[in-house]
């Protein structure tokens, strides 16, 4: 198994344009400003709704998981993505942006 290609939460800007492959309640309590919901199992079926981008495109869940395995399958298909290393709960430990469509204090479940 290759190397899966990863980027860390600090070297991205707050307001990074990100795939979040998490499952709809985690989206809901807190996601990164920026962020395009697609959860992973949508993924194969919604192909052409993945942002055109000049660098490569961070794909983020929780822990590092799911987006790893995201990544991993969407390298095989040509894209160019790279794992946010650590997940949501890396981001949110690192202070970085979020937000919830709760209207409540955006956190990661």
């Amino acid at each position: 198994m290759s190397e899966i290609p990863t980027v860390l939460p600090t070297d991205l800007p707050d307001d990074a344009l990100v795939i979040d492959v998490r499952e709809h309640d985690e989206w809901i309590a807190g996601h990164a400003p920026g962020a395009v919901h697609l959860p992973l199992g949508d993924i194969p079926a919604r192909l052409d709704e993945l942002p055109t981008t000049d660098e490569s495109l961070p794909i983020v869940c929780r822990s590092g998981g799911r987006s790893g395995r995201a990544v991993q399958w969407l390298v095989q298909q040509g894209f160019d993505v790279v794992n946010v290393e650590g997940g949501m709960k890396a981001w949110h430990a690192s202070g970085k942006a979020m937000t919830s469509e709760t209207g409540g204090e955006p956190h990661v479940v």
